[in-house]
């Protein structure tokens, strides 16, 4: 712990007289997608922390998660990515292990068609959920969870492709978690045949990472100093529920029967034990 103490004290150092730091990160098909405007709104914060100059930049083209991976672990074009964590994610690719959610992406509630959402609130166990089918992306964490957990998961590589699932029924529900729903539902206008499911939620132990290339330690070693210092001195924390106070308000979640999912992808270093990292649902 001192040698990375002494080695981040000499990056920052460093880093404040050097040439401004560009990174590079996969650009979203909308600028106001809250999936990315978060996510940079704490790697801003990070570096802010520790003097450096930088510049946040999004690649040329769009790119998907998928992709964006690939370009990661190659070390072309992206610089960053923040995706949910599992084996071998950790394995191809270098996590700095802060959850940027605080856990709450393991929460998960449901887009529903409006016309059948009388049938969820008769649910009272998980075997009566499992006889219906949830959709996801193909490449998603999510997918090997659910699948473990016993539910027959339609899958797409296309994100708006999945609400056209839902709408024909291919699918009969689409989690996503407690931070990510409101803004979906209000940005896509998606409600005239879609709702939010108001009993059920899921929840499963899980983290939204930082990744970088294994190559590039300096820049993970940069953003984790930033990020352990925001923690420290309770900027993350406001941060954090300046932008979702009024999504876990409207999630409602201590209300709804809230069933536990095993997470079998879920690597052995997430530091599930401390509690500064977590938010905590009552």
């Amino acid at each position: 712990m001192r040698r990375f103490i002494f080695f981040a004290s000499i990056l920052v150092s460093w880093g404040s007289v050097a040439a401004t730091w560009e990174i590079r990160y996969p650009k979203p098909e909308l600028d106001t997608d809250l999936r990315t405007t978060y996510p940079l709104q704490v790697l801003s914060l990070a570096l802010d922390q520790t003097g450096v100059r930088y510049n946040l930049l999004p690649t040329q083209k769009v790119i998907g998660q998928g992709k964006s991976i690939k370009q990661l672990k190659a070390n072309r074009e992206v610089s960053v990515i923040w995706s949910m964590t599992d084996k071998i994610r950790e394995e191809e690719l270098l996590p700095v292990r802060i959850p940027i959610y605080k856990g709450l992406i393991g929460y998960r509630i449901f887009f529903v068609k409006s016309e059948h959402l009388s049938l969820f609130s008769s649910f009272s166990d998980i075997s009566e959920l499992r006889q219906y089918s949830p959709v996801q992306g193909y490449d998603w964490p999510d997918t090997k969870i659910l699948q473990h957990n016993g539910f027959e998961v339609v899958t797409s590589n296309d994100f708006n492709a999945m609400y056209n699932i839902l709408d024909v029924e291919r699918a009969n529900f689409f989690p996503r978690s407690v931070v990510e729903i409101w803004a979906e539902l209000d940005r896509d206008n998606h409600s005239d045949y879609l709702a939010i499911e108001p009993h059920i939620a899921l929840r499963y132990p899980t983290a939204t990472y930082f990744f970088f290339n294994k190559k590039n330690l300096v820049l993970a070693n940069l953003i984790e100093t930033g990020l352990r210092r925001a923690i420290d001195s309770g900027e993350f924390d406001k941060l954090f529920m300046q932008v979702h106070e009024g999504y876990l308000t409207r999630a409602n979640i201590n209300e709804r029967l809230i069933f536990e999912l095993d997470n079998p992808v879920l690597p052995d270093a997430t530091p599930v034990d401390n509690a500064k990292l977590w938010y905590t649902v009552n």
